[in-house]
């Protein structure tokens, strides 16, 4: 079986790996928030939700009052409960529309690696570096490496720019942690300068 151990939490590490929808919804929460708490968050939110696997069709139904409520908690599943509350909603309203409740659909119908990086584009939360970003998570961690996998994922393909797809173990966190905070120094200086 595939492992993520991402968030320190077996119990959400391993729902990561067996449910679609929970996978994904952590990456869209992945911003702005420590990694391992967007990756957390699915499984918080499917206990809030009556419990684990999650249920597209039930998320993007729920009352957006009940939403960000749940997205509140406490403890909160996200610094900005409300709006991204209302994104995981419609991230789970396209899921429904367009791949009737089936997250995995995204990729295992995807022609190629491109179609795969078109389909995650088009879903609502996700910009151009994160659909890359969630390519290299499929193929890193979950072994879905349609063709041309390496090109739709770019500089997340090889490892050389780091992101959350190179967890494998604690110590690949802490690298993934230092290179962000590396990055974010540089660019500080760099606007600095």
């Amino acid at each position: 079986m595939p492992t993520f151990p991402v968030t320190g939490d077996a119990e959400a590490d391993a729902l990561l790996v067996t449910d679609p929808l929970a996978l994904i919804v952590g990456m869209l929460l992945d911003q702005q928030i420590p990694m391992e708490k967007a990756f957390t968050s699915p499984r918080d939110l499917a206990d809030r939700m009556g419990g684990a696997p999650l249920d597209a069709a039930a998320i993007a139904a729920t009352d957006p009052a009940d939403m960000e409520a749940i997205f509140r908690g406490p403890p909160a599943l996200h610094r900005f409960p409300k709006s991204m509350g209302e994104r995981t909603q419609a991230l789970c309203a396209t899921i429904v529309d367009a791949y009737d409740g089936r997250t995995e659909r995204l990729w295992t119908e995807a022609a190629d690696g491109a179609d795969l990086l078109g389909r995650l584009r088009a879903l609502p939360g996700f910009g151009e570096e994160k659909a890359r970003i969630f390519v290299a998570v499929l193929a890193k961690r979950l072994g879905v490496r349609p063709d041309g996998w390496e090109e739709a994922a770019g500089p997340f393909a090889d490892g050389t720019r780091l992101s959350v797809a190179d967890v494998d173990s604690r110590d690949a966190f802490d690298r993934v942690r230092a290179w962000k905070r590396e990055q974010k120094a540089a660019a500080k200086r760099a606007a600095g300068s």
